[in-house]
């Protein structure tokens, strides 16, 4: 292959990069995606290609969405796998982020709901949201009609409005560290009911169960919500054990999120993201399988002198 080629293709790898991870919830996958993708241009007739950019999208999404198909049809991931991999911000794979809209089309609120819907209305809606591609232009890519690309749109974004119930409005960083604070605060003192004045009535949040369960955790209401998310916390010598130390807890941006991290030997062990919504917390996501954390915990490694938020539980 030519220099120009792979010139080409490596201009717009990131935002292949990026459309992948949407798609799949996986930077790990969402790179062997693109990888793919690199390996069908190399042996294409490219002169044959007029518009390389479409080229490309189309051969992304289209693996992308075998992947997806391929997994629902087997049934096979652990619970761990079933939510989005987090990714700390300013990683590049989480661009586009000029809009809202592409800002929140990558929070790991509404990846997670992403990860219900079938995998042709999650692709025309990360199409259409994501990188603004008109209905004319999603149809071709996914051979469909522009009336079933409208559509598959108008459902997918029904129901992440319905699923995420108003969370999502975009916080200023310094208001979103003062509710984590208090978050922590509740959380670390054992004050169960200064941690449920903190939750919205309708508050939902889902887990992997430290990593350890078969299948999702999902939890709605203050009461519950709180209980658990205190139980979670709490210390003990079985939970430190299984940890490998004691954990120190770190506020940090995570999908454009504020979220907390626990950290055992400078190393990242569990994620809890939080989705806000007029200064209460409307969606909590926590994340500990090892395999999803891999990549934040190598971006966190790269970052210097940051203070935690709790030395020690």
């Amino acid at each position: 292959m030519d220099s120009v080629a792979i010139d080409r293709f490596e201009a717009g790898r990131g935002r292949l990069a990026s459309l992948a991870y949407r798609l799949l919830g996986s930077a790990a996958d969402a790179e062997d995606a693109v990888q793919d993708a690199f390996l069908r241009w190399q042996a294409a007739d490219r002169d044959r290609i007029e518009v390389p950019e479409a080229w490309l999208t189309r051969v992304v999404t289209n693996l992308c969405l075998d992947q997806l198909r391929s997994a629902h049809a087997r049934h096979e991931r652990a619970a761990g796998d079933l939510l989005p991999e987090p990714l700390l911000q300013g990683d590049p794979m989480l661009g586009p982020a000029d809009t809202v809209e592409q800002r929140d089309s990558v929070s790991l609120a509404v990846l997670t709901v992403m990860q219900r819907l079938a995998p042709v209305e999650r692709a025309a809606y990360v199409l259409r949201e994501a990188f603004c591609y008109p209905h004319a232009e999603i149809a071709g890519i996914l051979d469909i009609s522009e009336s079933a690309s409208q559509q598959h749109v108008h459902r997918a974004r029904r129901r992440v409005a319905a699923e995420r119930r108003g969370g999502g409005a975009e916080v200023d960083p310094a208001s979103a560290r003062r509710v984590v604070e208090e978050f922590l605060t509740a959380t670390t003192s054992g004050r169960v009911d200064r941690l449920v004045a903190m939750l919205t009535a309708d508050a939902t949040a889902v887990s992997d169960g430290a990593g350890l369960a078969r299948r999702l955790l999902r939890l709605t209401g203050p009461e519950q919500i709180a209980a658990n998310v205190r139980a979670g916390f709490r210390p003990t010598p079985a939970k430190i054990r299984l940890a490998g130390g004691t954990p120190v807890l770190y506020i940090a941006e995570v999908n454009g999120a504020p979220a907390v991290l626990a950290l055992v030997d400078g190393r990242v062990r569990g994620a809890v993201v939080l989705d806000l919504r007029d200064g209460k917390v409307a969606g909590l996501c926590g994340i500990a399988a090892a395999g999803r954390l891999a990549r934040l915990d190598a971006a966190w490694q790269r970052l210097d002198n940051v203070p935690p938020a709790v030395a020690g539980w």
